[in-house]
């Protein structure tokens, strides 16, 4: 579940708090998923509905209705200066409706109830959608701004079935190693410091708070130690599942606090309650600009992260305008301020060159293709094992839920 609060910054804000994807209680056991790993080219053995993408664009139907994570679809009520949702009603005449979700699970929901025309779904929630028939296929053709998305958010294990195109890519960001520059040397380069290491830091080492975290240890694991055999930190047979939390168990002795609020994290980096830990780029130039002495990166060993995709309900009664809103959120300008507004990487090219910071591409990747092939975005762990695998059952992420329990103790 994503946390919802609104933080005001320099660099940009951070509406959505924690990406938690713990609400995720109850998966689809039918529901099969592809590789985590960017740009690859479908699910593995997922066999959704056959459902045909829209062929042209009609006279549209005067509203929308979105399900979406909170600062995704600003009109002013939050912040007068920001707002991306007037603009849009008066040049296409499609007055938009939006509901906040506060979890992948409740998007799910949502939008099995046909009352909504697009989703801004995450991993762990776009392959649910598309096993069920919930989402159609995207004419990427009939959103003229796609062309300009970067190549790496196309064709993804959670956006696309055998090259087909579910959705519209969003925006997408990683989850790095954030150290204090003064008290944790020499600088870190692996993962090691939170984990193997990290008795070093006794009692001020942070982690991140969700079952989703289990995959952090797994991309560890998979680097160092191969003979686990570890291909896809989200498909974990049982053998794969167990090291994973053992090594969790483990690090747990040395975690001074398991962190979901950004504003806890800043605090406790400044304090220097926490030296070591996970994070995201928003948080890491949040804590710079309060004086804290941290730097943050990507280890050596990869890290995980999220990408986000703009999808449209097989049901949609207002597609028109739906396809109208998928074109007009990755446009350059909008694309530009709701990555700065929100704290991640813009999904189309030309939004860098729209950005109020300049830096702002850069300090976050946008356009580093090498950068994002060494990101797992999030995936929702099933029996049927993402990694292609038919010789064992993977532990679904019920059972990441109640390890993650046992965890933290």
């Amino acid at each position: 579940m994503r946390l919802n609060r609104t933080l005001q910054a320099p660099h940009s804000s951070l509406v959505s708090g924690a990406r938690l994807v713990a609400a995720v209680a109850v998966l689809l056991a039918a529901t099969a998923c592809g590789s985590s790993d960017s740009g690859s080219s479908s699910a593995t053995g997922l066999n959704p509905p056959d459902l045909k993408a829209q062929s042209k664009l009609g006279k549209t139907e005067g509203q929308v209705n979105l399900v979406a994570w909170a600062g995704y679809v600003e009109d002013g009520s939050n912040d007068p200066k920001v707002d991306w949702v007037g603009d849009f009603e008066k040049q296409t005449g499609c007055q938009v409706n939006s509901k906040v979700a506060a979890s992948s699970d409740e998007m799910v929901k949502l939008m099995k109830t046909g009352q909504y025309d697009a989703v801004s779904a995450s991993g762990d929630a776009s392959l649910r959608l598309i096993a069920s028939g919930d989402a159609a296929p995207v004419n990427t053709s009939l959103v003229p701004n796609y062309k300009d998305v970067f190549s790496g958010l196309k064709n993804g294990a959670w956006n696309s079935v055998d090259g087909k195109m579910y959705g519209i890519p969003h925006g997408r960001g990683a989850n790095l190693l954030m150290y204090n520059t003064q008290k944790v040397t020499p600088a870190p380069t692996s993962w090691s410091a939170v984990f193997d290491d990290a008795s070093k830091y006794k009692g001020h080492v942070t982690a991140y708070d969700s079952p989703i975290y289990i995959a952090d240890a797994a991309l560890y694991l998979k680097a160092t130690k191969p003979e686990l055999k570890i291909k896809d930190p989200y498909a974990l047979d049982q053998k794969q599942f167990d090291a994973a939390v053992a090594l969790l168990k483990k690090q747990s002795a040395n975690v001074g606090e398991y962190w979901s609020d950004y504003l806890k994290e800043i605090s406790a980096f400044k304090s220097g309650d926490s030296v070591v830990g996970t994070t995201w780029q928003v948080i890491a130039n949040l804590a710079q600009d309060e004086g804290a002495k941290v730097k943050a990166l990507v280890p050596k060993e990869g890290s995980t992260g999220w990408s986000d995709t703009w999808m449209i309900s097989a049901k949609a009664k207002h597609p028109n305008c739906a396809y109208k809103w998928m074109d007009w959120i990755i446009s350059p300008k909008v694309n530009a301020q709701v990555a700065e507004y929100f704290g991640e990487a813009p999904a189309n090219s030309k939004a860098c060159a729209e950005t109020s910071d300049k830096s702002f591409c850069d300090t976050f990747h946008a356009a580093d293709e090498t950068y994002w092939k060494n990101i797992a975005f999030w995936n929702t762990p099933i029996e049927q094992c993402l990694d292609g695998r038919t010789d064992v059952k993977c532990v679904p992420y019920a059972k990441w839920v109640q390890a993650w329990t046992e965890i933290k103790g």
